[in-house]
C-alpha cells in the first residue's frame, strides 16, 4: 500500500556549475575543473604522459587526466565537507581518507 508523501517544503534542487578544461601539448594531456558551487569555487588539476613508444590516441590522454582530475575534484570535496563537519564539533570526521586509486593508476 502506498501513502501520499506529505512535505511541507518543496523538494531542494541545485546546480552546480562543471568546467572541463583539456589541454595537450604531446606528450602531455593536462586537464583543470573548475566547480562553482554558487557558494564557492574549487578547482582541481592532473596529467596525464604517453609513453613515447604508445600510439598516439589523444583520446586516452583527455580520458587519463580528466579522470584524475574528477577524483581530485572528489577529494576536495570531501576534505571540505569533513572541514565543515569539524568546524560544527563533529568528532567521527574521518582523519586519512580512504584512497581513491592505486599510485600511478
Amino acid at each position: 500500500m502506498t501513502r501520499p508523501v506529505s512535505s511541507h517544503h518543496p523538494p531542494a534542487v541545485k546546480e552546480w556549475r562543471l568546467n572541463l578544461y583539456l589541454s595537450e601539448h604531446d606528450p602531455d594531456t593536462t586537464a583543470r575543473i573548475v566547480l562553482d558551487t554558487g557558494d564557492n569555487v574549487l578547482e582541481s588539476h592532473a596529467e596525464a604522459r604517453r609513453n613515447p613508444y604508445d600510439r598516439d590516441i589523444p583520446e586516452i590522454g583527455d580520458e587519463l587526466a580528466a579522470g584524475r582530475a574528477l577524483i581530485a575534484m572528489g577529494r576536495l570535496l570531501v576534505r571540505a565537507a569533513n572541514g565543515d563537519m569539524r568546524a560544527l564539533g563533529a568528532i567521527d570526521t574521518e582523519s586519512s581518507p580512504t584512497p581513491l586509486w592505486l599510485p600511478r593508476e
